[in-house]
């Protein structure tokens, strides 16, 4: 008899191996054969020499070309045809419109999607994002929704949206909160007193709220921080800043792409993510269980993973005036960090462990086979 076949339908191969690799990993060991189809890139070959068979397809986040995307879609049909997958996952907007079409012409007997944060079509106050967004809101109800599929959630208020909009039944949804943290490698560290040094970790968008923690350095200007910037631009998002934007930022130090987070946290006493809307950060996650405090925005996905007052404080987004005061209380107040960061492992701890969220998911997976068999 053969394996079962999961097929992973993701956008980048950086993505699936920094979200997505652990829960492959549980699946394969619990016999799963696992292919994970996407754009290839600087991930590709350490995921190949990991025993993962990757499919390179021609993913564009910025394209909007109906003919190339329904090509792609029979591109995508005809890899499902020859690799005849059991189960495929899809992640996020694209390839869940993308994947849901190619699933239907090959016969995929089960799906699972998942949107994830759904991304700068919704992220944007931008006349682009605003045109796309009805058109992309109506596609993802289409499809998200089928009686073969569940549909899979970062945060509550995501999930609760698209069941009131009538796209999914409930039953048909399942709420894993995030992609997992390796408690063992984020756990906290003694810091010295001075400076404190206040990180953000992430793409380098404006929808993350990077000027706003710019902003927020150079009004902290003199109090004896280091402001520092984790991730690089991502050329494919409209809301991506260039090299040029981060080097000419004043009062912050720019590292470009971390290898190492946690080593990098072991260093910082705040973690910062500004961002305009979340599907459940991994890097508020991963900070939590490294004690650190956070200070986030008062939007979908971060006021998820921080609890204002308890693990963190919360502030409005778009406000850099405000997120700075939030970090100059902090940093005025060590017993505060200490004891919001002391929460913070607390929650990561009881509901953000890697083997929790991959066993909720290869429950799914179980489910999703169930349901399709079931059709």
């Amino acid at each position: 008899m053969r394996p079962r076949h999961l097929v992973y339908l993701i956008g980048e191969d950086w993505f699936f191996a920094s979200h997505f690799r652990a829960r492959a990993s549980a699946a394969r060991a619990a016999g799963w054969r696992v292919s994970v189809i996407t754009r290839t890139g600087a991930a590709a070959d350490t995921l190949r020499a990991e025993g993962f068979d990757l499919h390179s397809v021609d993913f564009k986040r910025a394209r909007i070309d109906p003919i190339a995307e329904f090509r792609l879609a029979l591109h995508i049909a005809a890899l499902y045809r020859e690799l005849r997958p059991d189960l495929a996952h899809h992640v996020a907007l694209k390839p869940i419109l993308l994947g849901s079409i190619a699933a239907r012409i090959a016969g995929v007997p089960a799906i699972v999607n998942a949107p994830v944060g759904q991304g700068f079509v919704f992220a944007s106050r931008t006349a682009k994002a605003r045109l796309l967004r009805p058109f992309v809101s109506t596609a993802l109800r289409a499809t998200i929704g089928t009686r073969s599929a569940i549909a899979v959630f970062e945060n509550e208020e995501d999930r609760s949206a698209m069941i009131a909009s009538g796209a999914i039944r409930a039953d048909h949804t399942v709420l894993i909160r995030g992609a997992g943290v390796d408690l063992a490698r984020f756990r906290p560290h003694a810091l010295n007193a001075a400076p404190i040094r206040i990180v953000l970790g992430a793409r380098m968008l404006r929808d993350k709220g990077v000027r706003e923690f710019i902003e927020a350095a150079a009004i902290l200007q003199g109090q004896g921080t280091e402001f520092i910037l984790a991730g690089m631009p991502d050329p494919d998002n409209p809301a991506s800043l260039t090299e040029a934007d981060l080097r000419a930022a004043h009062h912050v130090t720019w590292i470009g792409h971390c290898d190492d987070m946690a080593a990098l946290f072991a260093t910082c006493h705040i973690a910062c993510l500004p961002s305009y809307r979340e599907g459940l950060p991994k890097f508020l996650l991963e900070a939590m269980a490294c004690g650190l405090p956070c200070v986030a925005t008062d939007v979908t996905g971060c006021r998820d993973a921080v609890i204002a007052d308890q693990t963190g404080l919360l502030v409005p987004p778009r406000d850099a005036p405000a997120l700075a005061a939030a970090l100059a209380r902090l940093i005025a107040d060590p017993s505060l960090r200490a004891a919001l960061g002391q929460a913070g492992r607390a929650r990561a701890a009881q509901l953000y462990a890697e083997p929790v969220i991959c066993a909720e998911t290869l429950t799914v997976y179980e489910r999703a086979i169930t349901q399709g068999a079931g059709r």
